[in-house]
């Protein structure tokens, strides 16, 4: 199975179990993986035969910078359902949500869930 990734997109949400982080916000890394066919894509040259990613950014903002969820753990998994549901080219996703400044008095990178969906038999989103 082919492979597109689409890394390092960057949003301002207002998605924390804290009340601040729900009014300050901050931002947040995310990273799409979306396994599907291209090989008529790559023979020819051909978007009808792909996804725009352009696309897959406008949709990921559109999840991210709308209204906040408590946990980023259902904010990654809304993002992945939302992905199968939207596009049924791909058979399989895999979201990244990075939060970089947890409200913690901790020094680190931040912290990133990634989930894994494919479609089911009947197209619904499960766990990879």
């Amino acid at each position: 199975m082919d492979r597109m990734i689409i890394k390092g997109m960057k949003f301002y949400g207002y998605h924390g179990v804290f009340p601040e982080e729900n009014k300050l916000g901050q931002q947040f890394f995310v990273d799409i993986e979306l396994l599907m066919d291209l090989e008529k894509a790559a023979q020819s040259d051909d978007l009808a035969f792909t996804i725009n990613y352009a696309e897959i950014h406008a949709f990921a903002k559109a999840i991210v910078e709308g209204p906040p969820f408590q946990l980023i753990e259902a904010l990654t998994g809304h993002v992945a359902s939302r992905v199968l549901e939207a596009y049924t080219m791909v058979n399989e996703v895999t979201v990244r949500v990075t939060k970089p400044h947890p409200p913690f008095d901790i020094h680190f990178d931040g912290v990133t869930v990634e989930l894994r969906r494919k479609r089911d038999p009947d197209g619904r989103s499960i766990p990879a």
